[in-house]
């Protein structure tokens, strides 16, 4: 029986504050390490935050100069994947000789777009790769620029095989369905969406993917804004994001959480063997699938990257390509 330790975090980011966000996750890593956490899950754009609550006054037809101030306060604070601030984070990583699964809003060093994506850090430091959200929802489509198959991205690890989605995309059937077809087995689904019902969608995951589920959220008081964004906010609730991070194995079973209305680590054990246990009846890649009927190509989809395991001398089990297939 191989078991791994787990944490998924859920904690209030230093809102439009890059270099005291990274201060956080810094810390963060270091209590989870310290906690014996093998593999630590943010929650989305935990860097520099979720603007939950600022319209960045988009009105169809038209943009306003104070809009634009607040877009350029919020690009200035997101982070890029070849910055200093980056590379603070990767040491941390490294010292801590933990997997990061980490939520930022990214920034290109050329051009503005920014993107929704969560950064995959080894245990070496070493950045395995990112996934930029597909789909941004609502007004979040105004703020963040769209991703392609190719950050699609899954990673075979000494603790199994890692791969997500972010936020809304877990409401995708096609996207889900393309991870299960790279074999994950702990789907991380960093997210924004503190309400009870999305307790129901990451249990539906583990229960359809068979796989274990961790789920990151933030928690957000109107208070912890920036003085400058007071005024923008005075129709919200004290309290804007209550979390409900959560982590739930295979079988549907809640394994820690959901935890609401204050910061804290979940730490859970995954025992690898029920994730074969639990395919003894339903398999949507494998017996339960139909390619007869069903077929599913994704353009651009990278293959799963192994990943050496370094600090115990076994070597990342490689994951083999399956065909098409669909739940």
């Amino acid at each position: 029986m191989k078991t791994s330790k787990v944490g998924v975090v859920q904690a209030t980011p230093a809102l439009f504050d890059l270099a005291k966000s990274v201060d956080l996750v810094i810390s963060w890593i270091q209590r989870g390490a310290e906690a014996g956490c093998e593999l630590l899950l943010f929650p989305e754009s935990f860097i520099p935050c979720y603007p939950r609550g600022l319209t960045f006054e988009a009105i169809v037809g038209r943009r306003t100069d104070k809009g634009r101030a607040m877009w350029l306060d919020y690009w200035q604070n997101s982070l890029a994947v070849d910055s200093p601030e980056l590379g603070r984070i990767q040491q941390a990583v490294r010292k801590a000789g933990v997997f990061v699964a980490l939520g930022i809003t990214e920034k290109e060093p050329i051009g503005g777009t920014l993107y929704c994506t969560l950064l995959y850090f080894g245990k070496d430091g070493a950045l395995l790769g990112k996934h930029r959200k597909l789909k941004p929802t609502g007004l979040e489509r105004y703020i963040w620029g769209e991703s392609d198959g190719s950050t699609l991205v899954s990673f075979a690890t000494d603790l199994g095989i890692l791969g997500g989605l972010i936020c809304w995309e877990n409401y995708m059937p096609l996207a889900r369905t393309a991870l299960y077809q790279k074999g994950v087995e702990i789907y991380l689904a960093p997210t924004a969406d503190a309400r009870d019902s999305w307790q129901a969608t990451m249990q539906h995951i583990a229960l359809e993917g068979r796989c274990y589920v961790l789920a990151s959220n933030q928690f957000v008081r109107k208070s912890d804004y920036p003085e400058r964004y007071q005024t923008d906010l005075a129709d919200e609730p004290d309290v804007m994001s209550r979390g409900g991070s959560v982590i739930i194995s295979p079988m549907g079973e809640v394994l820690a959480g959901p935890l609401w209305d204050q910061e804290g680590l979940l730490t859970a054990e995954l025992d690898a063997d029920v994730l074969i246990k639990s395919k003894l009846d339903f398999d949507c890649v494998g017996h339960y699938a139909r390619p007869d009927v069903f077929q599913l190509t994704v353009a651009n989809q990278p293959e799963t990257l192994p990943v050496q395991a370094r600090y115990d001398g076994k070597k990342a089990r490689q994951s083999k390509p399956l065909g098409p297939a669909a739940c």
